[in-house]
């Protein structure tokens, strides 16, 4: 595989990708459509990416809104901690066909935790990790997201592929960065979610692998992570259980992070946070 040993020099050409940050619920996918289309044009991308375990009404991703996505310009979608909620999830995951991926280390969860996804520039291979640690879902069983890594980078260092980006869906940003370090050099991008926040850290890391530790969400911006806030204030004010009622109205936030790849290498070269609000 050639970014296992990449030779920076002798630049020909760059590639784009957009990662999208979690789709959260109908107006994570309503953000999408709105944005995307034009986005895409303008900037010029080869390949768009999503995290999509928050799409269908808040867990998990259906077929109906995995064909309203990849309308939207789509091409990929990785995973996290609901992507095993809904059954129909489950045909998509183990389907090498269509390039929606779960949590490679996540036991529960079928299908190998990587696809690929075409480009002008080749193949670009998509791998979804979770983090140890996943709030609610802490107790989830999790195989080591490093030997899991390690081991799918072995497997599929013989196919020709133009890029690689791995998604880690966890809360430590601590874990995250270091799966940045540690495989800088020898991945296209390493990006984190699940917190719906994006961080200020985007960059490319010394060896050439793009990093942004969040790179947030799409959906509402006046809630908490796409909750409302009426049903969520009293559960920190007062200490009691409240249902998550998801907001459906007011402004919107479109979260995602554009990396400019060299196609020499298969590295990043640069990186731009995408952070639009309407």
């Amino acid at each position: 595989m050639r970014l296992i040993k990449p030779t920076r020099t002798a630049k020909l050409k760059s590639m784009k990708i957009l990662y999208i940050g979690d789709v959260m619920a109908e107006m994570g996918m309503s953000a999408v459509e709105q944005v995307l289309p034009g986005l895409r044009k303008e900037q010029s991308i080869d390949v768009v990416l999503a995290q999509a375990e928050n799409v269908t009404a808040g867990k998990g991703f259906s077929v109906a809104d995995y064909e309203r996505l990849r309308a939207a310009g789509v091409d990929g979608f990785t995973g996290g901690n609901w992507t095993t909620f809904r059954k129909e999830t489950l045909n998509m995951l183990s389907d090498e066909k269509i390039p929606v991926t779960g949590p490679a280390n996540m036991v529960e969860c079928p299908g190998p935790g990587f696809k690929y996804v075409d480009s002008p520039a080749g193949k670009v291979l998509i791998v979804s990790l979770l983090g140890k640690i996943v709030g609610r879902d802490a107790e989830k069983p999790v195989t080591n997201p490093i030997e899991k890594i390690e081991e799918i980078l072995a497997s599929q260092a013989d196919v020709p592929r133009a890029a690689t980006v791995v998604n880690v869906h966890g809360d430590y940003s601590s874990e995250k960065v270091v799966m940045g370090h540690f495989l800088d050099g020898r991945v296209t991008a390493v990006v984190g979610d699940h917190w719906h926040v994006p961080t200020a850290d985007a960059r490319v890391l010394p060896k050439g692998t793009a990093h942004q530790t969040d790179v947030g969400m799409c959906g509402s911006l006046d809630s908490s992570l796409g909750v409302t806030l009426t049903s969520v204030i009293p559960r920190w004010r007062d200490g009691i259980q409240t249902k998550n009622v998801l907001e459906t109205a007011g402004r919107m936030q479109f979260n995602g992070l554009l990396i400019e790849v060299d196609e020499s290498s298969g590295l990043a070269d640069a990186v731009k946070p995408i952070r639009l609000i309407f």
